[in-house]
């Protein structure tokens, strides 16, 4: 009978505690996007009223980062507890989860690219129906605002889109502080808007960013490709102690 014998029948402790350090970075960016979002809910008083989430109309920022955050949350807490215990199911929840995410990221870049036009469709669409809806919600305000101020644009694809809103229609009919829903209006009456649409604006922004972006990409699908690596790493060393006894 043949014995398998490994030079080192300890789990590696710098694997173990680099894995832990990555993990309470996620942890803490976690709860921290949790206490946001809660925050943010409550300042609208959806927390005195939860039956407030199934009447809000158009897109609410607060669910993207509540999502973000409990996906956050629970890797981290899942890659730190995993590497404290040397639970290989957590370690392998961890790095499973995180090469599908990796993998979901790369799926979607690609079908941007093929599907530019679809794409282009389904933010003007979104973008209407944020318009429609903008009286609805504060963070969606400020989410639009933010972006027409940034990129000096206003509406989808022109500012006659505003008219979808009764509060802020560019029909010329009347002179209100909120014509038009574009900040330069709203700060002072004047005749002046942003003719372009933020469709063509972000069209034009792309190009002259995309090594920006590239590499922002990169460096996150680098993160979490050193948390795989060092799941994995971690978790063949468990099982060869494992295995040594």
């Amino acid at each position: 009978m043949y014995y398998y014998r490994y030079d080192s029948t300890e789990v590696s402790c710098c694997y173990k505690y680099l894995m832990f350090s990555y993990n309470i970075i996620f942890w803490l960016a976690g709860v921290a996007f949790i206490a946001v979002g809660f925050w943010a809910w409550s300042e609208k008083g959806v927390l005195l009223d939860l039956t407030q989430v199934t009447r809000l109309h158009g897109f609410d920022p607060v669910w993207l980062v509540l999502v973000v955050g409990g996906v956050t949350f629970i890797l981290g807490f899942a890659g730190c507890v995993g590497a404290l215990r040397e639970n290989i199911c957590l370690l392998k929840f961890f790095s499973g989860v995180i090469g599908f995410i990796f993998v979901l990221e790369l799926t979607a870049a690609v079908l941007a690219v093929v599907f530019q036009s679809q794409v282009r469709e389904w933010i003007n669409d979104f973008f209407l129906a944020s318009v429609k809806g903008y009286r609805d919600d504060i963070d969606l305000q400020n989410l639009i605002d933010s972006l027409q101020r940034m990129n000096h644009c206003c509406g989808a694809q022109e500012p006659n889109d505003w008219d979808l809103n009764v509060y802020f229609s560019c029909n010329g009919t009347h002179l209100r502080r909120e014509k038009c829903g574009c900040e330069s209006v709203r700060t002072k009456l004047t005749d002046h808007i942003y003719t372009k649409g933020c469709i063509a604006a972000l069209e034009d922004w792309l190009p002259g960013n995309l090594y920006t972006v590239a590499i922002v990409f990169i460096v996150i699908s680098l993160l979490q490709m050193v948390g795989i690596y060092l799941a994995r790493t971690l978790i063949s060393d468990i099982e060869k102690v494992n295995f040594s006894y």
